[in-house]
């Protein structure tokens, strides 16, 4: 077996990605052997360059940057894990190209569970987070881990829901676990550190760029043995999940929503290429009753929201709004605000699940809403 500190330290090399990472490991065996390479051996490795070794070669001691990470992450209470530690998720190793760390941060144990992954808009609309909360709380008594990835809207209330039913739940981040992103999520980072698992394959200090969501998603899609869409737009991230978890032959499930909602063309295009149709829980659980012993959920009735407080001008500027939609131009001239503070109160009305903005620059209020004098259920 590997040592963990020369799995840290070949993975915190600079320009060694993770499948450059793998390459090495194929050719040389271990990571200590790819460690104390000559510049002469490293050329021979197929499909890598200058470029990818110049890391190698810098001089550096990166065993040494490996302990340092293990200690600031130990006084966090975090945890470490190469990817053939006998508590690496094996789910994991299906992948082409698996992490070759996972840090952690929480209950070790849940790397175990089977688990079903809840996915979908950041920006969800009600309907898409009431879905969420409640396939959360209902799949976590059902004996699933719920796993996702802490963004706003559907992560989060998936999340809250299996928090709710006192279950288990996952955060996979894109970013370095000293790092809380979003802020807006502070509180439930907090928790899940408490009383569930923040997972990550980047070291500690690693900010949230883009580009790291998409990677993210590979093991978010990777450690379940299915996947839920529960709103997505017809180009997404969560899109991007699911084609990963049809290509490793897991289970994919969509939630149809509203025929005219933007963030539900995406869920419907995965039920017309076969994605199955999610009605309720028991339609998750019964497919996937042969990969481990689930119980079926009993049902309850969805928890009322916090109602959202809104300030003056949010109230004013959604009372402007109507189911049909209109052109975000009219909209600022009938409230008399600037662009740019339109903009801003449209983006908090989005988050808060009250407004959808459509194709063509248009803005609706999302019917159902508080906003109709209707409470929303299942928000967390």
């Amino acid at each position: 077996m590997a040592s963990l500190i020369d799995c840290i330290a070949l993975s915190l090399v600079p320009g060694l990605g993770v499948t450059s990472y793998w390459r090495l490991l194929d050719h040389f065996g271990t990571p200590e052997r790819v460690l104390t390479a000559r510049e002469s051996e490293l050329r021979r490795v197929a499909g890598l360059g200058r470029r990818h070794f110049a890391g190698l070669l810098s001089g550096c001691d990166y065993r040494l940057q490996a302990h340092e990470e293990l200690e600031r992450l130990g006084r966090l209470g975090g945890f470490a894990l190469s990817s053939d530690d006998d508590d690496y998720p094996a789910l994991l190793r299906h992948l082409p190209d698996p992490p070759p760390v996972l840090y952690g941060l929480g209950r070790r144990e849940l790397l175990a569970r089977p688990a079903v992954a809840v996915v979908g808009s950041r920006a969800a609309t009600g309907y898409g987070r009431k879905v969420a909360f409640v396939m959360g709380e209902q799949l976590a008594r059902g004996g699933l881990a719920v796993v996702s990835g802490l963004a706003l809207g559907i992560d989060a209330q998936a999340h809250c829901g299996a928090l709710r039913a006192d279950g288990d739940t996952v955060a996979v981040l894109g970013c370095g676990l000293d790092i809380v992103y979003p802020q807006l999520n502070r509180a439930l980072f907090e928790t899940l550190r408490m009383r569930g698992l923040l997972l990550s394959e980047y070291p500690l200090g690693t900010k949230p760029e883009g580009f790291r969501f998409p990677a993210r998603n590979r093991i978010i899609a990777a450690m379940c043995q299915g996947v839920v869409v529960v709103e997505a737009a017809r180009r997404s991230g969560s899109l991007i999940t699911a084609q990963i978890a049809l290509d490793l032959g897991r289970e994919v499930f969509a939630v149809p929503g509203p025929i005219d909602s933007h963030k539900s063309e995406g869920t419907h295009w995965l039920l017309k290429q076969g994605a199955s149709l999610v009605r309720d829980v028991d339609d998750i659980i019964l497919e996937l009753r042969g990969v481990s012993t689930l119980r079926m959920a009993r049902a309850e009735p969805w928890p009322a929201p916090v109602e959202p407080s809104l300030e003056p001008e949010a109230t004013k500027l959604l009372g402007l709004l109507d189911t049909s939609g209109q052109e975000r131009e009219t909209l600022l001239s009938m409230s008399g605000l600037s662009p740019a503070r339109c903009n801003e109160l449209l983006l908090v009305l989005e988050l808060e699940g009250l407004v959808e903005l459509l194709p063509g620059d248009r803005v609706c209020r999302v019917a159902g809403s508080a906003a109709d004098g209707q409470r929303l259920t299942g928000e967390g």
